[in-house]
């Protein structure tokens, strides 16, 4: 197999995100969905909401738990909201998903949707795909993201049917469900797990550490190895998720999109890393960062 391809400011100048129209409107900068959040980490899906909107998308639905859907909104005043079913847990509940009226209206006019983050129930993960799967329209870039990934082996043939690649945004632990093996044997040939899951989904696949690995289903693999430690803290994969959603919705292919969301997320980091120290800043303040890095390459 060739070697990766290193993501660099130089190839992204040469594969630049689509520029919206100056006359367009926040619908033409493209809308997306963002499915996730839990009473156990609450603002989670708030960071991926921002970064939708910091990527340049112009707007952002957000669904989540009934409890966390009108304080998200006030928080956040520039998103919509959507009110899902609650389980006891606290995690968006399962059953009844696929027949709720306003996640259905969302997802049909959407133009990308990113689902997971902030989740940990694995069974509510699946649900949100089977809901996606059924009622997106087959040209919507999804980004399938922490919960969403733990069930999707019996889904690979529905994910491979769609019309465009998914992004599916792994650490290890979660490409060892994507592959069902042990981590272990992801840690030893990461480049080779990072093939076989893209192969195998038909996706494109970002393998995340210290070196992030970027695989698409025409065999290409991309390594990204900015960015620094302190990007492994809370939060840092939800705002990931959401900046590939974001440059989705504005045009971005699948493969574009994921490429750009790592590089923004890396350099993100790495300005954090010199203004405030290598460890000890906060997801959060890895989204200020991003619009002038969009302007810069």
């Amino acid at each position: 197999m060739a070697d990766p391809l290193r993501l660099d400011s130089d190839w992204l100048r040469a594969n630049p995100v689509p520029a919206p129209d100056q006359e367009t409107d926040k619908n033409g900068r493209g809308r997306v969905v963002a499915l996730g959040g839990s009473a156990q980490v609450p603002g989670g899906i708030a960071l991926t909401a921002e970064a939708v909107l910091r990527a340049g998308a112009g707007k952002i639905r957000v669904g989540t738990i009934g409890s966390l859907a009108v304080p998200l909104g006030l928080a956040m005043p520039e998103a919509g909201v959507i009110a899902l079913p609650e389980s006891d847990s606290g995690e968006i509940a399962a059953d009844g998903l696929g027949q709720n009226p306003r996640l259905a209206s969302s997802l049909e006019r959407c133009d990308a949707l990113v689902a997971g983050p902030a989740m940990s129930d694995g069974k509510a993960g699946a649900a949100l795909v089977d809901a996606v799967l059924a009622g997106a329209a087959a040209e919507v870039t999804l980004v399938l993201d922490a919960a969403a990934l733990e069930h999707l082996g019996e889904r690979a043939d529905a994910l491979r049917a769609r019309e465009r690649p998914v992004v599916l945004t792994p650490h290890i632990g979660e490409m060892a469900w994507l592959l069902s093996c042990e981590a272990q044997a992801i840690e030893a040939d990461r480049a080779a797990a990072a093939r076989a899951a893209s192969d195998r989904f038909g996706a494109v696949v970002v393998l995340k550490g210290a070196t992030t690995l970027v695989a698409a289903p025409d065999g290409r693999l991309f390594a990204y190895a900015g960015g620094g430690v302190g990007l492994a803290t809370g939060g840092s994969g939800d705002v990931q998720a959401g900046l590939a959603a974001g440059l989705a919705a504005r045009g971005a292919d699948p493969l574009l999109a994921a490429l750009w969301a790592v590089w923004l997320h890396g350099e993100a980091g790495r300005r954090c890393a010199e203004q405030i120290g290598p460890l000890g800043f906060l997801a959060r303040e890895l989204l200020a960062h991003v619009p002038a890095l969009l302007r810069a390459v």
